[in-house]
């Protein structure tokens, strides 16, 4: 029964990304709000600027920057709540 455990992964996964996105937006909307503005509270890290490699012929960008906010943990936190119920 691998396929049935692979599924349940991927939803978990999808449902995850989803809290991210929607708690990261929320996070985002809050911050103008006196009494919510603590949702939007968080820490950026990764590259500042992007990393380019030039191979001749062949130019590759590279960057990544992830920001984790209050509202984002929540989001992941519903997610798996919402998963383990489903």
């Amino acid at each position: 029964m691998k396929g049935a455990g692979s599924k349940n992964s991927w939803a978990l996964f999808l449902l995850i990304l989803a809290g991210i996105v929607l708690g990261g937006f929320i996070g985002m909307m809050a911050e103008g709000v006196p009494a919510l503005s603590w949702l939007g509270y968080g820490q950026s890290f990764g590259l500042e600027g992007p990393i380019t490699l030039n191979l001749g012929i062949l130019v590759i960008t590279f960057g990544l920057t992830i920001k984790i906010s209050i509202a984002s943990i929540i989001g992941v936190v519903l997610a798996v709540f919402v998963y383990r119920f489903l």
